[in-house]
């Protein structure tokens, strides 16, 4: 953990906002019994932190670990890829500098504890010697060896009122060392992990899927804002700056790596063969066929740049939420604090911010969003926002062609003992227009037994079945790959990367009946396309302030259109789903924020004799229902809405 917090380190120094803060993550297998697993690390945790450990040991202690370490063991899913440790800087490492990495602290102390008296399901562990917590158990409830040992430490009810767990994902989350078992871990996902400790997890059944899940959730590298893929891979793409590249190229792979350590060599060993097994048996891959008609017209797609300058310079669109109560606290909170020295002191901020914080509170309407959002801790929430006025936004680089940013359907997973009769289906519809038209030139050639023969057996549309889960196989013709899979069953597990969400597969049954109808509105463009977008392996979106993460997130719609009527060229993102509370606000914020000027008027853009136009649309049931709040134009009810509007540019 000190190794790579020490890399972590020398990134942050270089640019704040790349990668993540580290986290090691010990999972246990007993909470409450006599000689608990997590009772056993904690007494361990807790002597390093008191400084209780011989030099002897530690030494021997690391040099035990480097002859691991040394081998250059191979990467578990990277076949022939090895983690490199660099010798000097791992046998550098000393008790100081653990304690200054891993407990937030300059010299060793007694462990203080931290919980709320109404939730002790969370419990907060600092030394005595810092005002920093270092570590975090989350456990159903405080473990009862710690309860009756409560007497040997300091204890502190009153910390923060948003919990720890909640805010470890943050940025400004301070601990390092998050504990618990495996009912914590459901659902739980976090991009810092960069070391698993498992304590006496076995090699049972549950035990083992528990390992492999938990592995799963491991690491998410992120070298920068939501760009999921290694250093290279995006220096490689073009997506990261020569300078910054060259500067951090021999710091990230630590923190590109998940380590993982174990008690029982014998289990971790087991599941390791099995993560190997799970690899090869991922299912096998299909892939669709691009439509041809692809060619024939440029298929453009928005990609966007850092901004060159941070989110405060331009607010307009991406507000800080805030409750009336606690923008009144902020208030009377700035003006007690009337010397700007005491806010650089205890907050991470510059003399900017603080000029720029006092200025919003003489204007709150321009500068936040009133909600329900309230952080009940004003030194969490005056960092909260300084952080937010540091945030870099994403700006439109360039309208580029389509190349790889679509390519979900070219990893259509299928995990069946053969896939021959997927395939044997996929064939049978992929290439419907094309026979079709072969067998239109013969008519009247051949007999016409034979030509209605021939017509049965052009399929637009099959149903392949599996479990008694169906999926079905169509031709959609103006859909960018062919053919398009649909599921009615939302739970199928056999096939990945189709459409299945009702709300997808109900968008599309609504298209092909209003395609059907002879006075569709898409007959009076000269071309269009669409396309399924898939947020897990596609490229497509539209970066927007996330006031939950508080940072920049991306609205990954659900499809794509491309339509094009003269030298008028509009490029339409669909959200069918439609969204909860108010999330939808802050993505159609973000398309405001890149797509339209400040009046509200759509920004038109060039790409050689075009006129370009980007549209997002939501989906509802009833446009009517819709609370007036400003929104409201950018919901549908039915696709001729959508087409009106295109049609007549608003």
């Amino acid at each position: 953990m000190t190794y790579t917090k020490k890399y972590y380190e020398k990134v942050f120094a270089i640019e704040k906002r790349l990668y993540h803060n580290p986290l090691l993550l010990t999972l246990v297998n007993s909470i409450n019994t006599a000689d608990a697993d997590l009772k056993l690390f904690f007494r361990e945790l807790e002597r390093i932190g008191k400084g209780d450990i011989e030099e002897k040991v530690f030494k021997e202690s690391m040099d035990e670990l480097w002859e691991e370490l040394k081998e250059e063991p191979e990467f578990v899913f990277e076949d022939g890829k090895k983690i490199k440790i660099d010798r000097k800087v791992f046998k550098s490492i000393t008790l100081k500098d653990v304690w200054k990495y891993v407990y937030n602290s300059d010299s060793p102390g007694e462990i203080e504890i931290s919980f709320r008296s109404s939730n002790k399901k969370q419990v907060a562990f600092k030394l005595t010697t810092s005002d920093t917590h270092f570590a975090l158990s989350k456990t159903g409830d405080i473990p009862n060896w710690l309860k009756e040992e409560l007497s040997r430490f300091n204890v502190n009810h009153r910390f923060e009122e948003e919990g720890f767990f909640e805010r470890i994902n943050q940025d400004d989350s301070p601990i390092n060392i998050l504990m618990g078992s495996r009912a914590f871990y459901e659902g739980w996902d976090s991009n810092r992990p960069n070391i698993i400790n498992f304590i006496n997890i076995g090699i049972g059944t549950d035990a083992k899927k528990f390992i492999l899940q938990s592995i799963g959730r491991g690491i998410r590298i992120e070298p920068i804002p939501n760009k999921r893929r290694r250093l290279i891979e995006l220096y490689n793409n073009k997506e990261i700056d020569d300078g910054i590249f060259g500067e951090i190229k021999d710091f990230c792979l630590p923190l590109e790596t998940l380590f993982v350590f174990g008690t029982n060599r014998n289990a971790l060993l087991t599941v390791i063969k099995e993560l190997k097994q799970e690899k090869k048996d991922r299912g096998e891959q299909i892939s669709l066929f691009i439509n041809k008609s692809v060619q024939k017209q440029p298929i453009l797609i928005p990609v966007y740049k850092l901004a060159d300058y941070p989110l405060m310079k331009r607010r307009e669109l991406a507000k800080f939420e805030i409750s009336k109560a606690d923008f009144e606290i902020l208030k009377e909170y700035s003006e007690y604090l009337n010397d700007d020295r005491v806010f650089l002191m205890n907050y991470d901020t510059t003399p900017e911010k603080i000029r720029v914080l006092r200025e919003t509170l003489n204007n709150p309407g321009q500068y936040y969003k009133y909600g329900e959002r309230s952080f009940k801790n004003i030194h969490i929430f005056v960092q909260r926002l300084f952080d937010y006025f540091s945030i870099t936004p994403e700006e439109l680089k360039e309208f580029k062609e389509l190349d790889e940013e679509i390519r979900h359907f070219r990893n259509i997973k299928v995990y069946l003992k053969s896939i021959g009769e997927i395939l044997k289906s996929i064939e049978m519809v992929k290439d419907y227009s094309v026979k079709i038209k072969e067998l239109q030139e013969q008519y009247g050639k051949i007999p016409p037994e034979e030509y209605d023969k021939k017509r049965e057996r052009i399929k637009k549309e099959t149903v392949f079945e599996s479990n008694r889960k169906k999926i079905r196989i169509k031709y959609v013709a103006n859909h960018y790959y062919l053919p398009l899979i649909l599921s009615d069953e939302e739970k199928i597990d056999y096939i990945k990367h189709i459409i299945k969400t009702p709300s997808e597969v109900k968008f599309i049954q609504e298209l092909e009946q209003y395609l059907d109808k002879n006075e569709n509105k898409f007959k009076e463009f000269d071309w269009w396309l669409f396309s399924k977008l898939d947020e897990s392996l596609d490229e497509v979106y539209i970066p927007y302030y996330n006031p939950d993460t508080n940072r920049i997130s991306k609205f990954n719609p659900d499809f794509i259109f491309w339509l094009k009527k003269d030298n008028n060229y509009s490029i339409v993102f669909i959200d069918p789903k439609g969204t909860k509370h108010t999330d939808y606000m802050y993505k159609v914020d973000g398309y405001k924020m890149i797509f339209e000027e400040n009046g509200g008027k759509r920004k038109v853009f060039k790409f050689g004799d075009l006129n370009g136009i980007v549209y997002v649309f939501l989906k509802t049931d009833d446009i009517n229902k819709l609370p007036p709040n400003g929104y409201k134009n950018y919901w549908f009810d039915n696709i001729d809405r959508i087409l009106t509007i295109i049609l007549n540019g608003n």
